[in-house]
């Protein structure tokens, strides 16, 4: 196990984009993640934080999008292989969590095949959309936003998710 005082959390540059889009390769590969095209990435890039090592490598990268005044989703979460286990996965989800609350977020979902890990930080698995009040539903329903349908769980995703786990976690 390495010390976590290894690596350091920060915003993400564009300067980035290209190792983010390394670091989730492999895991589209696996139908771990869902790439995206690189305009993806920078549309995005506010949401995005950095693990980098001492030595200035991105060994990690996740995302906050805010979906609602009350929620929030953790997405694109990753850490080079020669890294995981080394607690770099945890820092960023924390990190992520932390921003969450200081954005005024009450709760915040992911969508992962990593159930352990995410119910390490206090996620449960979603049984239905009861989280969300119908009004609510309705208004996300016209958001083009992959992560909300797959959120709310709509048929046009389910062949992206098949096999992942929607949890949710009450800040």
């Amino acid at each position: 196990m390495t010390d976590p005082e290894t690596f350091r959390i920060r915003p993400a540059r564009t300067s980035d984009v290209a190792a983010i889009k390394s670091l989730v390769a492999p895991l589209a590969e696996q139908r771990i993640l869902m790439a995206k095209e690189t305009v993806a990435y920078y549309e995005s890039l506010q949401e995005f934080r950095i693990a980098e090592s001492d030595a200035g490598e991105v060994i990690g990268c996740g995302a906050l999008h805010v979906m609602w005044e009350d929620l929030a989703e953790v997405r694109t979460l990753a850490a080079l292989d020669a890294w995981r286990g080394r607690g770099v996965g945890h820092v960023l989800v924390e990190s992520l969590l932390e921003e969450a609350r200081e954005l005024g977020v009450g709760r915040v979902f992911c969508l992962t095949f990593e159930v352990d890990f995410f119910k390490r930080h206090g996620f449960e698995v979603m049984a239905d959309q009861t989280a969300v009040d119908p009004t609510v539903y309705s208004e996300l329903l016209r958001s083009h936003d992959e992560g909300v349908a797959e959120f709310l769980d709509l048929a046009r995703v389910k062949p992206n998710t098949l096999g992942n786990t929607r949890m949710i976690k009450v800040l």
